[in-house]
């Protein structure tokens, strides 16, 4: 099978799998406040982000509340997200940037959100995506390992493996496909160990022919065996 009709295989089934509604797991409201709970995803599941957002954004109400923020309070309000210090940091400069540069609105080119302190391109992505739907690919932890696993890049750097990414999958699923393979990765291929045995793309993966199946069919060799 080519490339890209493998490709397009595994996207018709991650499709029939996981659906075509595109969905956000940070909860927000509006631009501003995707963009820190992005900021505070950083080394955090979402669930914990969206238990601490929603008493977080009751007390800030906005981005000029952010950017007064007491440094060492907002720590406190964040803590238990991780690398509380970096991020209450990140997102006070931040805040401050949007007030002072941008009238106190979230921009939506690459260029002026990267230019954000605490924003890279992951988060960038988000926002691209979900707030002003242009396509875009963020590289997460789960979607840099299942996209080396499938196939689809061989590279370990987060910005280089977007753009193979962009260079492989249709413009139109970009966004489809962060999320599916999101979902894909917290309930199948996880680190390090994938539950290859439940997955639906087994066929198509190059990881699965390379270990996995060799293992099961060693385990199903030795079990005949006796």
């Amino acid at each position: 099978m080519k490339q890209k009709e493998r490709i397009e295989t595994i996207l018709g089934l991650l499709d029939q799998h996981y659906g075509t509604d595109i969905i956000c797991y940070l909860d927000h409201e509006n631009a501003w406040q995707l963009l820190i709970a992005t900021i505070l995803s950083a080394q955090c599941t979402d669930a914990r982000v969206n238990v601490v957002t929603k008493d977080l954004f009751r007390k800030y109400t906005g981005v000029e509340a952010f950017a007064k923020a007491d440094l060492k309070e907002l720590e406190q309000d964040i803590r238990s997200t991780g690398f509380y210090h970096n991020k209450a940091k990140n997102i006070i400069a931040c805040c401050q940037d949007l007030v002072n540069k941008f009238d106190g609105q979230v921009p939506e080119s690459i260029e002026d959100l990267t230019s954000l302190a605490g924003v890279g391109r992951k988060t960038a992505n988000v926002i691209r995506g979900n707030i002003y739907n242009e396509p875009s690919i963020v590289v997460d932890t789960h979607v840099k390992r299942i996209s080396f696993r499938l196939g689809l890049t061989k590279e370990e750097d987060p910005v280089k493996v977007e753009f193979d990414l962009m260079k492989a999958l249709p413009k139109e699923h970009w966004i489809l496909y962060n999320l599916q393979i999101i979902a894909l990765g917290r309930e199948i291929c996880k680190a390090p160990t994938a539950k290859c045995e439940e997955c639906f793309l087994t066929e198509y993966c190059p990881y699965y022919k390379k270990n996995a199946g060799k293992q099961a069919r060693a385990k199903k060799k030795s079990g005949a065996g006796k």
